[in-house]
């Protein structure tokens, strides 16, 4: 289940969930997301891969990822219980203690952004609660509790807003201007709240509109979709697919296939891919 949270939150935030049960798959990959991930989790540890260079790590607690680079392996306990946040790109800042950059393609335990004492009282509140209604409210609460001001927060809320509107496509000079920064000045207050440039964010923006367009149940002519999504051409596309998933465009569609045949209706199918 999940919910969208209480002002203020819900400009940070595009909503909190309460997941439990078997998994569709005991390894899924997450293609990069334009937008971040805390999860207080309540079961088994899981594990995390942030890219093929990193070592995969055990999760007991849950974990934070900032707006990732590249594709996510969840390796997930069976069966798994946890809570979480999807967070808008720039809405985890208000409640890290380094600059999002720190992180970028390198999760991290709860522990590690909030103490183990803060975040053991927590999970062990979660734990005795009535229900996940309930839940979601301690995790709500706490969030609360932990909001604090940012500096730079207002320039980057609405310069990725404009990159989201546009779905990427738009001049990240032209964004500068109109905010009256200069260019440097925008791509460093990105770096700090965000992790990532305005330019790598309105790439994952691009990506993840032309990826989620795609139906693959039907024919695809990657040509025109690819074209439709201000690529340059087809193998522009193919190569920005790869480096942001490790899978060819048509590789993609098999795997979606795959899990439109395993697992037809779930409420996962559209971005996390089932790994062989």
């Amino acid at each position: 289940m999940s919910r969208l949270p209480r002002p203020p939150l819900d400009r940070l935030i595009d909503d909190v969930y309460y997941l439990e049960g078997t998994p569709p798959y005991a390894r899924l990959m997450l293609p990069p997301m334009p937008g971040a991930l805390l999860i207080v989790n309540l079961g088994a540890p899981f594990r995390i891969r942030g890219g093929t260079d990193i070592e995969a790590a055990d999760y007991a607690d849950g974990c934070v990822v900032t707006t990732p680079t590249r594709a996510l392996e969840f390796g997930y306990p069976l069966p798994t219980r946890s809570v979480g946040v999807h967070v808008k790109p720039w809405g985890l800042a208000p409640f890290l203690p380094m600059p999002a950059a720190e992180l970028c393609d390198r999760p991290v335990t709860m522990e590690q952004v909030w103490g183990r004492p803060a975040v053991a009282e927590l999970r062990d509140r979660l734990a005795a609660s009535a229900g996940p209604h309930e839940m979601l409210t301690l995790l709500e609460d706490e969030l609360m509790r932990r909001l604090c001001e940012t500096a730079g927060l207002g320039l980057v809320r609405h310069t990725s807003s404009l990159i989201a509107t546009t779905s990427g496509s738009v001049a990240i000079g032209d964004l500068s201007v109109a905010a009256g920064v200069s260019s440097t000045h925008l791509a460093r207050r990105f770096k700090e709240l965000i992790g990532v440039t305005p330019k790598r964010l309105a790439r994952t923006h691009r990506f993840a509109a032309t990826v989620l367009s795609i139906d693959p149940a039907g024919p695809i002519d990657w040509g025109h979709l690819a074209g439709g999504a201000g690529y340059f051409d087809q193998a522009h596309f193919g190569h920005e697919f790869r480096a942001f998933t490790g899978l060819t465009p048509t590789r993609y569609v098999e795997v979606r296939r795959r899990f439109l045949r395993d697992h037809p209706g779930h409420v996962l199918d559209g971005w996390p891919l089932p790994i062989d």
